[in-house]
């Protein structure tokens, strides 16, 4: 290989290491803080649901419709390992932001319930998909609790696997792998 080549070569592998790097960088920086997890989380839901008409947390988990229609958020932007569903623990500063979040809502109402929802993206078997996307809403929520103090007694989870892709490709899509956060407070029964 001619010196020509070789630099170019040298260059095209350098350019390729910066973009995991650059890509990073912008993924962190789309990270909500907590005033805007507050915000979402605290608007009104988008219909009233008369008390009667609450169902219960599993009944909720069930009907997209009125899954819908609560408060939420989208968080892509905790860094799972592939295939993994520890928290690594410079990924908890962000953890930290939902907690924030959540522990502000809870001092208002200590009755607010939340729904962690987990999804991956298309990449793998449906059967792995499901266990991981609940495995890591399992993970979320034990962060939550162990390291940031928010109540058990609060949160739900539930995975959904690569059941409601944000952007519909079987391919990997960093965009369907994410939690969504979800205040259910007006739509279940307290037991």
């Amino acid at each position: 290989m001619n010196r020509r080549n070789f630099l170019r070569s040298a260059a095209a592998v350098g350019a390729a290491a910066l973009i995991p790097a650059l890509s990073e960088t912008a993924f962190a920086q789309s990270t909500p803080d907590a005033a805007t997890i507050l915000r979402q989380l605290k608007r009104p839901p988008q219909h009233k649901i008369a008390p009667k008409a609450r169902v219960t947390i599993e009944q909720f988990k069930r009907t997209p419709r009125l899954r819908h229609m609560a408060p939420s958020i989208d968080i892509q932007s905790i860094n799972f390992a592939f295939g993994s569903a520890a928290i690594p623990a410079n990924q908890r500063w962000k953890v930290e932001q939902i907690a924030i979040a959540i522990n502000n809502i809870l001092q208002s109402n200590r009755h607010e319930r939340f729904l962690i929802e987990g999804h991956t993206d298309a990449v793998g078997s449906r059967a792995s998909n499901q266990a991981l996307s609940e495995a890591r809403a399992t993970s979320l929520a034990q962060v939550l609790v162990q390291y940031f103090g928010v109540p058990y007694r609060a949160l739900d989870t539930i995975g959904y696997g690569e059941d409601h892709l944000l952007v519909p490709t079987p391919n990997a899509e960093w965009r369907n792998r994410r939690v969504t956060l979800r205040r259910v407070t007006d739509f279940v029964t307290m037991h």
